[in-house]
């Protein structure tokens, strides 16, 4: 196994982090190597912001379902889909674009994950460890003005990085799903109750697997935050077609 694919395997969410600040170089290294990621016709359908401002992390700690060590991190990072920068400067040259729509939008939530995922990869080879945030979809009204996001930008992955505490590095990594539960061949596969037990219930358990699962689906899918997830993105979303049909 070489190395790059020893450290995909080896990455992990860190989210207890050591009080030590990242070197500006390795900051600039990682958002390079973020640059770098593929990208739809090379149009880099992101922005990504850089989040410095200690107040700002402390109410996105807030904001982002009431999560302290975004507070503490180091560096925080927002990549944002953007359809609003190509499309302003088609109307300055006189391109006469039509508005963006759903297709414009879904590849740029593409262009800026990828990138993200690329900051979290040339992070952990310089061993900074990160956490992807899914609520910055969260308290879209909220966001929108705090992060002064024009219309037709959308928040789709918030990071936070610095060096793993022991403990973060000590702990043992999720189970993944097996390879032939995930990688369906030439098309999709309905499965069967039997293999969804087995797909999902990785990790040993006293529950039985249906107590496991309502467990689960309580927690997560259908806990406040997911709710307010649905909500922000709808009205994200709302938003961003009004203004097609304008």
């Amino acid at each position: 196994m070489n190395e790059t694919i020893k450290q995909l395997f080896e990455r992990k969410s860190v989210r207890v982090f050591e009080d030590k600040e990242i070197p500006a170089g390795d900051k600039e290294t990682i958002l390079e190597a973020a640059m770098m990621a593929p990208s739809a016709g090379n149009q880099q359908l992101y922005t990504i912001l850089d989040i410095t401002d200690q107040e700002k992390k402390d109410r996105l700690a807030q904001t982002c379902d009431h999560q302290p060590f975004i507070a503490k991190a180091k560096m925080v990072l927002i990549f944002c889909a953007d359809c609003s920068k190509w499309y302003e400067a088609y109307k300055e040259t006189g391109c006469q674009p039509r508005r963006p729509g759903a297709g414009d939008l879904m590849l740029a939530v593409s262009d800026a994950v990828i990138a993200a995922q690329n900051a979290v990869v040339a992070a952990w080879s310089l061993g900074i460890g990160s956490c992807y945030i899914g609520d910055i979809m969260e308290n879209c009204e909220i966001h929108r003005e705090m992060l002064n996001l024009p219309a037709y930008v959308f928040p789709a992955a918030m990071l936070v990085f610095g060096y793993p505490a022991k403990q973060q590095m000590d702990r043992q990594k999720p189970r993944r799903a097996q390879l032939c539960h995930i990688v369906h061949e030439n098309g999709y596969r309905s499965m069967q109750p039997e293999e969804h037990q087995k797909m999902f219930l990785r990790e040993k358990t006293n529950k039985s697997y249906e107590e496991w699962m309502q467990a689960f689906c309580n927690r997560k899918y259908n806990s406040d935050f997911s709710k307010e997830m649905t909500r922000s993105v709808e009205e994200y979303l709302k938003d961003y077609f009004d203004r097609i049909r304008l």
